[in-house]
């Protein structure tokens, strides 16, 4: 079963051309799965066994969400065993995830989101740090997609960025000038680094690429630093942008663009977010809408 795992991780990463990072999370989903099984061969198994183990995942309180990531991993799993390997039917096919209640994302008010990102340049970090989190705000980056930036991405003439995400897609995003002010200072500073990853936009301390760990662990100690009294994290300053910008706009097709959605569905949760705002105008606006 192993043998198969590594086939088929070596297939993602080869052929499909996915990047590290999805592959690890195939990876550990499909780990989830051969842990599940016990000492069943992958040919042997059926939807019975499939459900047996949704009703465990379930069991541990792993959201429907989850549930359905590791299914689409394990449909696509099969589906190659029966192409390469002459397995004869795909025991997942049709089984669903449980449902899990539509949440929200995070967002910070436009006021916190300032807040947070009016970092004092006073050392070569803080600089590092405000043109890292201006970038966030100014253009709804995933934390992966951040940490990943060259410099040759940047365009400082025309003000965008280009970005590679999720299936290795590129896109250009514009740059807001706040972002562009900080990005220019960063960089008339950064070639003082002992430098040893020359390709990076963002660099540690040591001259490395800085990583997703470090960003997360700066992004935390400036929220505390400016009195931003809520759990950051980076994902939140991405729902920022997009529920501010289409505040502001009410562009959905834009921010789907900007944000790098293939289905505008995924996008239309920030219609949610927009209406909640526009809710909690009304309520504390509208003579009718007061409690007395």
């Amino acid at each position: 079963m192993v043998d198969y795992l590594v086939q088929y991780l070596d297939h993602l990463s080869h052929e499909r051309r996915l990047s590290p990072l999805t592959r690890e999370n195939y990876q550990r989903d499909l780990r989830v799965l051969l842990e599940l099984n016990g000492e069943v061969p992958l040919q042997n198994m059926t939807g019975t066994h499939i459900r047996r183990h949704v009703a465990t995942l379930h069991g541990r309180n792993l959201g429907g969400r989850s549930i359905a990531r590791m299914l689409s991993a394990w449909r696509g799993f099969f589906e190659f065993l029966i192409q390469r390997h002459g397995f004869s039917a795909n025991p997942c096919q049709g089984i669903r995830a449980p449902k899990s209640p539509k949440s929200l994302p995070h967002a910070l008010s436009p006021d916190q989101a300032v807040q947070l990102v009016s970092i004092d340049d006073e050392d070569t970090l803080a600089q590092r740090d405000h043109a890292m989190l201006e970038l966030f705000y100014s253009s709804g980056l995933r934390l992966a997609e951040l940490v990943n930036l060259d410099l040759d991405a940047l365009n400082l003439g025309e003000g965008t960025i280009t970005v590679t995400g999720k299936g290795n897609k590129t896109r250009i995003v514009p740059v807001g000038q706040h972002a562009m002010n900080a990005l220019q200072a960063w960089l008339a500073i950064r070639s003082g680094l002992p430098i040893q990853d020359t390709s990076a936009l963002f660099l540690s301390r040591l001259g490395k690429r800085l990583s997703r760990r470090a960003v997360q662990y700066r992004l935390q100690q400036w929220a505390i630093r400016q009195g931003i009294n809520i759990r950051v994290h980076p994902h939140m300053l991405r729902h920022s942008f997009a529920s501010h910008v289409l505040q502001s706009s009410g562009d959905l097709r834009a921010v789907q663009e900007m944000l790098g959605h293939a289905n505008i569905s995924t996008t239309q949760v920030y219609t949610h977010l927009d209406f909640h705002h526009l809710a909690k105008v009304y309520d504390s606006a509208h003579p009718r809408a007061r409690k007395k």
